[in-house]
């Protein structure tokens, strides 16, 4: 029993829930969907919060540039670029068997500087925050400052009495982990059984504490969470949950909406933008997708990307239950080789929040991911880990669906001529090469196989 139903009941009551069941690949555009102008109420956030998270990574941008000589060349800000896909977008039209209008881009977050992945936005915003809240109560510096006080020894001793905790599949425990060490924090990752050993390593390395669990992300939130509310003096960063890591995540829809300026790309209703997030828990694609409403509001389309054995948020959203329900609670057994969104369980408040600013859900086999890994690598040259091709098979949902999903939001086929599509890539650039030459080995062998 689910809930105090059957699995022959539920799939009554939601006939998708059977081909997730399955693990067959499945989309699912959502009828809730509601204007920007209405939806972005639901939230509780608006764009002064962002435009503040976005001010404090100013604050922090001396300081990076010092204690990260990476980012020097972007002055202290944490941010990728954005590059046009074409000959992937040819292959994926010869492999999905459809035209494919419209101009593909990838966004690198994949590329980002300090730890690599997505979960830098947030990740990285949430720790600097906190330190920030430490070190303007303390009297260690005022906001007139230049913030790059907080690379000395003072600093990393002051912060040294501090802990920071989290639970992570491996690339928020990165970010947190890598800039939390930094600063001078005791950080602490817990990490799920899937989470990379390469990721562990490079923890430690950092002078991180890793706990590993066997057991699957749930469970490493769980016990960080645990820990912290044992000690006054631990910060826990709750991805779940956390509005400053949502924040974090939403000063990238400004960025982006300069970034395609800069590329003479415009975004309006004649030419509209759909991006495709890859989706764990949901904070980092939830906070990116509220950004982006916030930055081009009905133009942009927000598509989020799940393994067919991870659909956590699609499973919430669908059926309105949110964190109330699991993919377990199914017999959905959520491992996946898409380690980063390998959760079983949706953030609540994400799921609440964006229901209604979300166009539409869909999964991915790891078969997929790994093949379309090898034909990004062959095509465009670019070495992703597979969570970071969930985003990929997107542009062909999207066009799949011309009489369902585009003539309700009112596209034609000018409009998809005109349309700008953005996959968001999520990790990759850190994975140590004999890794990545195994996921573009395997990927190759699948295409191979056909």
């Amino acid at each position: 029993m689910i809930l105090g139903r059957t699995l022959e009941s539920w799939c009554a009551s939601y006939p998708l829930i059977s081909d997730l069941v399955a693990l067959h690949e499945t989309t699912w555009f959502n009828p809730g969907l509601a204007p920007a102008a209405q939806a972005l109420g639901d939230v509780g956030l608006g764009a002064a919060d962002v435009a503040d998270a976005s001010a404090r990574l100013a604050r922090f941008a001396p300081y990076l540039r010092r204690a990260f000589p990476e980012t020097a060349a972007s002055n202290g800000i944490v941010e990728s670029d954005v590059v046009p896909v074409a000959q992937l977008q040819t292959v994926l039209a010869e492999r999905y068997g459809q035209a494919l209008s419209g101009a593909l881009w990838l966004k690198r977050d994949s590329h980002l500087p300090i730890s690599g992945s997505i979960k830098a936005r947030g990740g990285i915003y949430e720790v600097l925050k906190h330190a920030e809240d430490l070190a303007l109560g303390a009297k260690l510096m005022s906001l007139d400052d230049d913030y790059a006080v907080l690379h000395s020894n003072q600093a990393r001793a002051f912060f040294g009495q501090y802990k920071i905790a989290v639970g992570s599949t491996g690339n928020l425990g990165m970010s947190i982990g890598i800039m939390g060490a930094a600063l001078g924090f005791e950080v602490t990752v817990h990490m799920s059984a899937d989470a990379r050993q390469w990721k562990k390593d490079t923890l430690r390395a950092h002078g991180v504490s890793v706990i590993e669990y066997a057991s699957d992300y749930s469970v490493a939130v769980a016990q960080g969470r645990q820990q912290a509310e044992a000690d006054p003096g631990c910060h826990f960063v709750d991805d779940e949950n956390s509005v400053n890591l949502f924040l974090g995540y939403a000063v990238a829809g400004e960025r982006l909406k300069q970034q395609l300026a800069d590329e003479h790309i415009t975004v309006d209703a004649q030419h509209p933008l759909f991006v495709y997030l890859p989706c764990g828990v949901g904070g980092a694609p939830g906070g990116v997708a509220f950004g982006l409403k916030l930055a081009f509001g009905d133009a942009v389309h927000c598509i989020f990307a799940e393994p067919t054995h991870s659909p956590c948020m699609l499973l919430g959203v669908y059926t309105g239950l949110h964190d109330q329900v699991s993919v377990q609670d199914f017999g959905i057994d959520n491992v996946t080789a898409a380690d980063g969104l390998a959760v079983g369980r949706a953030s609540g408040f994400v799921g609440k929040a964006m229901q209604r600013l979300l166009d539409g859900f869909y999964t991915v086999s790891d078969e997929e991911m790994y093949s379309l890994l090898a034909l990004m690598e062959r095509n465009q040259g670019l070495r992703l880990e597979p969570s970071a091709l969930a985003g990929v098979p997107g542009i062909a949902r999207v066009q799949a669906d011309r009489q369902g999903y585009l003539a309700r939001v009112g596209l034609e086929a000018q409009h998809m001529l005109n349309a700008t599509h953005l996959i968001w890539a999520t990790g990759g650039n850190r994975v140590p090469a004999d890794e990545m030459d195994a996921y573009i080995s395997k990927g190759r062998a699948l295409l191979a196989q056909g």
